[in-house]
């Protein structure tokens, strides 16, 4: 399956070409195999191959084929989990650990943007997350509370601030996170791609691995067409691992919980508009259960997501969701049109956690980013290269390494996800 309008929407119309790339074909040697080109894969072949290191990638489909290229384009700090509840959830070793990692992650990301140059529609300004209601309002203290603690950039808008940053009067208040920002996802994506490659690294796409075998300390990694012969292997495919239908590594796959989530893009707006919308450019989402995420693009489409697969009866919901969201955040952008629609998986953990996992001798794991994929995937790239190079030891690692335990009742929880989703939007589009 190659990407197309369905499944990257806007992204795909927008995006630079990717570099071209080739199915592999005959059987190559590497020092680390890498198996995913999204986020994870493709930075831990850049810093692989900026080090000297013989890497080589395979990707099932394309260049950010799954999360990497369907996702808001929120670049942002941490996880979503609160600070405090990082720490109790890793420890008092890994905790601070992780959070001093993802914390930074953000200039991670746009210093590898400038450094090579990527076309992503960068935005290094801030996001907003809005405050719904007194609830909301309070969990924003409380996550501005834990990170000023930690020495972050973060600050608590008042009503009126909000409604000057948002552009709408609908939040009691947004927190505001200076680290980060917004890219055009895809972009990005294929943009680390060009980099690898240009720093040495050998990236195959169409190229779905269909056995992996040790072969005396070497592993062999089989595709229809060559193999690839490594002693190290990193398994960067996340929410996009194939094992329903017969891939390799089950356990990743059991232990996820698929959260859909879809985008839908306005036409651009005009100039009057857009002085009014998010006037600062910053990307935003609420602290509602089923949220809403909202952001412009370089030309000025307001992209518009939420929880959801548009497919089935959930496509006519959502889209009707969609309108009624954007009329009611933004009463002077009703009627406006929309022009792309797609969706995506997301990778969630039962406490909301990352896994890092050993699924075999000198073959690691990262998965479960539960919807931080952008600066954490890009950090957890270089840390395993990092890890495969042996500058780190597992003992340093941001994360424990751990067994993959399935996700009980995996399936239903994926089933409310989205039909509870459904059921929400159809509820709320009618009011």
């Amino acid at each position: 399956m190659r990407n197309d309008l369905r499944s990257h929407g806007l992204w795909e119309l927008s995006a630079p070409p990717a570099p071209a790339t080739v199915a592999l074909a005959g059987d190559v040697e590497a020092d680390v195999a890498i198996v995913g080109a999204g986020y994870t894969g493709l930075s831990a072949a850049l810093h692989l191959a900026s080090a000297g290191v013989s890497v080589v990638v395979l990707e099932a489909e394309e260049v950010g084929f799954g999360g990497s290229g369907r996702n808001v384009g929120l670049v942002n700090a941490g996880l979503w989990v609160m600070p405090e509840d990082v720490i109790e959830g890793l420890g008092p070793v890994h905790g601070p650990r992780i959070l001093r990692l993802l914390g930074d992650a953000p200039s991670v990301v746009f210093d590898l943007v400038a450094r090579h140059g990527i076309a992503c529609e960068a935005e290094h300004v801030g996001t907003l997350h809005c405050g719904v209601g007194r609830a909301g309002l309070a969990s924003l203290k409380e996550r501005e509370r834990q990170w000023r603690r930690l020495g972050a950039p973060v600050r608590l808008l008042d009503p009126g601030e909000t409604r000057e940053m948002v552009g709408s009067g609908v939040y009691e208040g947004a927190l505001l996170d200076a680290r980060a920002g917004t890219i055009q996802p895809l972009a990005y994506a294929r943009g680390l791609a060009g980099a690898a490659l240009a720093a040495g690294a050998r990236v195959h796409t169409a190229s779905p691995v269909v056995s992996a075998r040790q072969e005396g300390g070497w592993w062999r990694l089989r595709t229809e067409a060559g193999s690839v012969r490594a002693p190290k292997v990193i398994v960067a495919t996340n929410a996009y691992t194939h094992a329903d239908i017969g891939g390799l590594w089950p356990e990743i796959r059991a232990e996820l919980i698929h959260l859909p989530y879809f985008n839908i893009a306005t036409v651009p707006l005009d100039a009057a508009q857009l002085r009014s919308v998010l006037p600062k450019k910053q990307g935003a989402w609420d602290t509602k259960e089923v949220l809403t995420s909202f952001r412009l693009d370089r030309a000025g489409r307001l992209v518009i997501g939420s929880v959801g697969a548009l497919r089935g009866t959930g496509l006519a919901v959502h889209r009707q969701w969609a309108s009624r969201a954007l009329a009611r955040i933004y009463p002077q952008l009703a009627g406006v049109g929309f022009e792309s629609e797609w969706f995506g998986s997301i990778g969630m953990t039962v406490d909301d956690l990352p896994r890092l996992h050993l699924l075999a001798e000198n073959v690691v794991s990262i998965s479960g980013y539960n919807g931080r994929g952008i600066a954490p995937g890009t950090v957890f790239g270089r840390v395993l290269a990092d890890f495969a190079r042996g500058v780190v030891s597992e003992a340093e690692l941001p994360l424990p390494v751990t067994r993959a335990v399935p996700a009980r009742a995996r399936r239903a929880r994926e089933a409310m996800y989205e039909y509870g989703s459904a059921a929400v939007h159809l509820v709320t589009a009618r009011l």
